[in-house]
């Protein structure tokens, strides 16, 4: 079978089309990419569709992008044929109309890992602003023959009639690659948390969190990395905290080895809808990089990772708190939660995860 990656997305800012690149071809499909970053964040792209009068600087660079496109689609077709299926990259909304006229033969795979309404709804949109973005979703969607979701929950929230596939986030194989070995347990503690600070997040939980186990005695360091939404509020709280280092900005390929580095992985926080519905990067990053991970009780996360994870109620700064305080006691439980997230993360290789999408399409084939 022969497939194309295709779309604006930026693997290195978004890694969830790289694992299912990855993941497909690892099974034996032969995989092309025709590319073409957009360059605005997810933050950008949310802001802009919050603020329309943006729109016009993601009108232009989008046309740019999407001419490119259609010249290499135009040469692909001709020096290969059209290919089996196209797969639309993360944050596709708009690509994967573009797929649908380019492609008209092949079957279009739209990850939709974000849903637009959703998304910004979490980050404090709405009214009609939120109601046009859920319009696009359903465009988008429908353009689709097979939608790509992250869960259960997000699967339950697509249009009736879509073909929906559940396609966990999973890792990269270089957050495999970055373990380390068991460290001494004579030294602090150490947490990470990496992220854009966006509600569902729970960055100012982190920071009240971090800052009333320290208050309490607890023996730790915490590093703090990332940018966004909620990161002032976060840092007037826990920024001046004995221990706490706080980095704007870790390149993409260093980010593995300083998580890494690290015994606890702390996931999100937030009560938001979204909050309560996705499994985050960071959350499945951060066991196949070897840590213990800390992180909201919910559905998804509970059906991810179970009993190898620490899982304390959405919005519960002092229960988050407690487990902090609890794990800087307790450094064999740390080396269990490690052992197990690490285990439990085997099912989340790039191999594994896309199965089910494989599945699918050779029954297309």
């Amino acid at each position: 079978m022969t497939l194309v990656a295709f779309g604006t997305y930026d693997s290195a800012k978004h890694p969830r089309i790289g694992i299912v690149v990855d993941g497909l071809r690892e099974r034996g499909a032969d995989v092309r990419e025709l590319n073409r970053p957009l360059g605005f964040s997810t933050a950008e792209r949310v802001r802009m569709l919050q603020q329309p009068w943006r729109l016009p600087a993601l009108g232009w660079r989008l046309l740019a992008r999407w001419t490119a496109l259609a010249r290499d689609a135009r040469a692909l077709r001709r020096d290969e044929g059209e290919p089996d299926a196209v797969l639309v990259g993360y944050l596709g909304h708009f690509d994967v109309l573009l797929a649908r006229r380019l492609f008209r033969r092949s079957a279009i795979v739209l990850d939709h890992l974000v849903f637009a309404g959703d998304t910004a709804e979490d980050r404090g949109a709405a009214g009609v602003r939120v109601r046009l973005l859920r319009a696009l979703d359903r465009r988008a969607i429908a353009s689709a023959d097979i939608v790509l979701v992250d869960t259960e929950e997000h699967e339950a929230m697509l249009p009736e009639g879509a073909r929906g596939v559940h396609v966990p986030v999973g890792a990269r194989a270089e957050w495999f690659a970055a373990r380390r070995p068991e460290p001494a347990d004579d030294r602090p503690l150490s947490l990470v948390f990496f992220g854009l600070f966006t509600p569902l997040q729970g960055a100012v939980v982190i920071a009240e969190a971090i800052a009333a186990a320290r208050a309490a005695g607890a023996d730790f360091t915490a590093t703090i990395v990332g940018t966004g939404q909620d990161h002032a509020a976060a840092r007037a709280i826990a920024g001046d905290v004995e221990g706490v280092r706080w980095v704007d900005w870790v390149a993409p390929d260093a980010l593995p080895a300083l998580v890494a580095a690290h015994d606890v992985c702390l996931g999100i926080f937030g009560e938001s809808g979204k909050a309560l519905r996705v499994v985050p990067n960071k959350v499945y990053e951060g066991s196949a990089a070897g840590c213990a991970i800390v992180t909201s009780d919910t559905p998804p996360q509970r059906a991810a990772l179970g009993d190898a994870a620490v899982l304390t109620p959405p919005g519960d700064a002092a229960a988050l708190a407690d487990a902090i305080a609890d794990l800087s006691r307790d450094r064999s439980r740390v080396a269990e939660l490690r052992a197990a997230a690490s285990a439990a993360s085997q099912r989340y290789r790039a191999a594994e995860i896309v199965a089910p999408l494989a599945a699918r399409l050779r029954d297309l084939a």
